[in-house]
């Protein structure tokens, strides 16, 4: 099949529901299987809503404002890829001391609610920990996998929308 078969504005609207999927599937990991978050989780998780609000918005565009969503999508997608690469690193090599935050009950406990509430959000597992796995790779494999091809996609979709419509 042909990426040209499909126009530039449908792959940033699918884009957009992957990463939507991705976003659903990575609370039902942390909610409904218990797996806390690290502070690399979270940044994932903050460059895959980038992807998705820079994809959902590009996905009406036209011209060059279309060329622009593709590279800024592909700009978010770049930084979750060197987030989620730094942490595969961390999987394979862990450091022999771990350093990636308190537990949620050790900061509600230690700090006023005012410091506890931003904590939160930072995550609190550790990021050399793999807790999950499918077909040998881990979350945070994974997630550089999909924002590679976020980003590809997010770069053909700025050469195709310079394309004059006779020549795609």
């Amino acid at each position: 099949m042909k990426l040209s078969v499909i126009s530039p504005q449908r792959w940033l609207l699918l884009i957009a529901l992957s990463g939507i999927g991705m976003l659903v599937f990575g609370l039902y990991l942390q909610h409904v299987v218990g797996l806390n978050p690290c502070p690399m989780c979270i940044v994932q998780r903050y460059a895959l809503i980038g992807v998705v609000l820079l994809a959902l918005v590009g996905w009406r565009l036209r011209t060059w404002a279309l060329t622009a969503a593709g590279l800024l999508v592909t700009l978010a997608a770049g930084f979750g890829g060197f987030t989620a690469a730094r942490q595969s690193w961390l999987q394979w090599y862990p450091p022999e001391v771990v350093n990636c935050g308190r537990d949620f009950y050790g900061m509600v406990e230690n700090f006023p609610l005012n410091r506890a509430i931003p904590m939160i959000f930072k995550g609190s597992g550790d990021c050399s920990k793999i807790d999950w796995t499918f077909l040998g790779g881990s979350i945070a494999n994974w997630s550089f996998v999909c924002f590679v091809l976020f980003g590809l996609l997010g770069l053909w979709v700025a050469i195709q929308s310079r394309r004059p419509a006779h020549a795609a």
